[in-house]
């Protein structure tokens, strides 16, 4: 059983000793423990820092790409080094490294493909209360629209299996956080969450410049992972309501009509008239998006068993 600890890293030569410190070197269960590092385009010296520190693995980007292609180029790179379980982790030391034994639990016992820590939301004390009070509003949001039991979706410390990272899509630059626990829970794959503890601050986060543009940018991610997996649902359940309202209209154009005796009210007509086709509309377009996403569940699955082999391929040469 291999596992493979891997750190998203952008400027982190302050941050990252300690970091590495607290992973854990040895945990029941697992025969290999390892550290793999994906440095973010910094433009300071984290890759020296942390081959002074032995991590074991080092992937190196010429520019910043953000913290989702990072993701996901750990995920790619800890597969192909034929890791078993994989932990992402933040490398300003917001995670208490001890609590990754904890984290794994789950996988370990068969119980979970995806388990994400539950940080003490309300206890933490560098939390201001307006981002306490939106952590929980989205990660509520999160669990209507994943269908999952979530309670900190932004959660950054997670647990993967194999099998679930060969999985993983994600196709907005923004955070991986919101869309993986999407795809989860419509792909039906186990996830759940264990709570763990938190450090103290020891720099600002990165992912967003004020409070206001990471709530923004992070809706944006879930309307857009929501719509990409359930199109019809979306947009023919706003099709049948636009077209509800065109209908109601045109009773109300009738009843007037055959009560009164007017031939007024055209604009009602004209606007229900628009109302019943805009609804029309909006409801083809779900069933044609819904076709796409049907092909994007057949691409995903011809992607899974591609790199399902190139993985296994190179976790037997290595």
């Amino acid at each position: 059983m291999k596992l493979i600890i891997q750190i998203p890293c952008y400027n982190e030569e302050k941050t990252l000793p300690q970091t590495i410190i607290d992973l854990p070197k040895q945990i029941a269960g697992v025969d290999i423990v390892e550290y793999l590092i994906i440095n973010d385009g910094s433009d300071d010296r984290t890759s020296e820092v942390a081959r002074g520190l032995g991590v074991h693995h080092i992937i190196s980007f010429k520019n910043n790409k953000g913290l989702a292609h990072g993701f996901m180029a750990g995920l790619d790179a800890c597969l192909h080094l034929g890791a078993d379980i994989i932990v992402n982790t933040d490398a300003d030391n917001q995670y208490c490294g001890a609590d990754i034994e904890k984290l794994i639990q789950p996988v370990l016992a068969g119980k979970a493909d995806i388990v994400i820590g539950e940080r003490p939301i309300d206890e933490t004390a560098h939390f201001s209360s307006l981002k306490k009070k939106l952590q929980h509003v989205g990660s509520l949001v999160v669990r209507i629209a994943s269908g999952t039991n979530i309670p900190d979706a932004p959660s950054g410390f997670r647990a993967y299996t194999r099998e679930a990272a060969l999985r993983m899509n994600v196709t907005n630059a923004y955070t991986y956080t919101l869309e993986t626990i999407i795809q989860a829970g419509v792909g039906h794959m186990a996830i759940t969450s264990v709570p763990i503890r938190t450090n103290p601050e020891t720099r600002k986060s990165r992912l967003f410049k004020s409070m206001w543009g990471y709530v923004k940018r992070s809706a944006s991610v879930i309307v857009r992972s929501y719509v990409m997996y359930r199109p019809l649902k979306v947009l023919g359940t706003t099709g049948i309501i636009i077209a509800f309202f065109g209908f109601l209209l045109s009773l109300r154009y009738l009843v007037i009509l055959f009560t009164v005796g007017s031939a007024g009210h055209l604009q009602s007509l004209l606007l229900s008239v628009l109302l019943i086709m805009l609804g029309v509309q909006t409801f083809i377009a779900g069933v044609q998006a819904d076709l796409i996403s049907a092909n994007r569940k057949i691409l995903e699955d011809v992607q899974y068993r591609v790199r399902k082999m190139e993985c296994n391929d190179d976790s037997r040469e290595s």
